[in-house]
């Protein structure tokens, strides 16, 4: 049965996209059919972030509109077997996503034997985000350790649990996932960012995964390729485990301590 998972946040930046990439893009390289969705209307990003900016012809909103149909704007990733992009108009308007449009697509995505689909939702509480998780049974609630994104994602929160389908039929609640990006255990011994017990204790929400601050993301967006690919990399490594523990697996958190300094770097003015 496929499961439609929103990957969402209040604050713009905070690695949504990013995120939305080298999850579907995990799921699809355990075997799973996927296809991400950007729902960021007019301004479109995660086409580049996937590296397939210029195969794209048709766009979701062709397809809501019967402008094109899904065989026709589904762009096949080049690296993954079962993965695939369905872009975002640039020149459309976020009023042209509707409620029936939306829940076509996502039917005949359903229809097409898809495993997973997921949705890139743009930030805020605007049409687009509304969209992005009315359908959704999973959600990845994506948050930077500081005041003003915790605060954001608390917003969303309450959108998730009252504005969406299942809040609306008042069946099973949507499924909550914490994702915790641009973790810096340095900053947070600094006091400069909040620590992963103060987010959980305003949050209240399941800790899915901690993506550690790296360079290697600006360096992978600037390659049109999913940080997950980036292999020994921290970023990698930190969604690999993300992908286990949302399919079952329990594993340790990684990168949330600080790197202990020895003795001899110490001496000799290493880090």
């Amino acid at each position: 049965m496929t499961k439609i998972v929103v990957v969402t946040s209040g604050k713009g930046g905070v690695g949504k996209t990013t995120t939305s990439a080298s999850f579907a893009t995990g799921l699809a390289l355990r075997g799973f059919k996927t296809v991400v969705i950007d729902f960021d209307v007019g301004l479109r990003n995660l086409d580049l972030i996937m590296g397939c900016e210029r195969r794209v012809v048709y766009d979701f909103i062709n397809v809501i509109q019967g402008e094109a149909n899904l065989n026709q704007a589904l762009i096949k990733d080049k690296q993954c077997e079962n993965l695939f992009v369905l872009a975002a108009s640039q020149t459309r308007d976020k009023d042209a996503l509707s409620h029936d449009g939306v829940q076509k697509v996502l039917n005949d995505l359903a229809g097409m034997s898809f495993d997973y689909i997921i949705c890139d939702s743009p930030a805020g509480i605007e049409t687009g985000a509304l969209m992005a998780m009315h359908f959704a049974d999973e959600a990845l609630i994506v948050t930077n350790p500081e005041v003003s994104s915790v605060r954001d994602s608390d917003r969303i929160l309450g959108m998730l649990g009252s504005k969406t389908k299942r809040a609306i039929e008042g069946s099973d609640p949507i499924k909550e996932h914490l994702l915790i990006t641009r973790y810096n255990p340095n900053r947070v011994e600094d006091g400069q960012m909040l620590s992963l017990q103060d987010i959980q204790d305003i949050l209240r929400v399941p800790l899915i995964g901690v993506i550690p601050e790296s360079e290697n993301v600006l360096q992978a967006s600037n390659q049109g390729t999913p940080a997950i690919h980036m292999k020994g990399a921290d970023v990698s490594e930190a969604y690999k485990d993300v992908i286990d523990r949302f399919l079952g697996e329990e594993k340790p958190l990684r990168f949330t301590e600080v790197e202990k300094t020895s003795f001899f770097k110490r001496l000799f003015g290493g880090k």
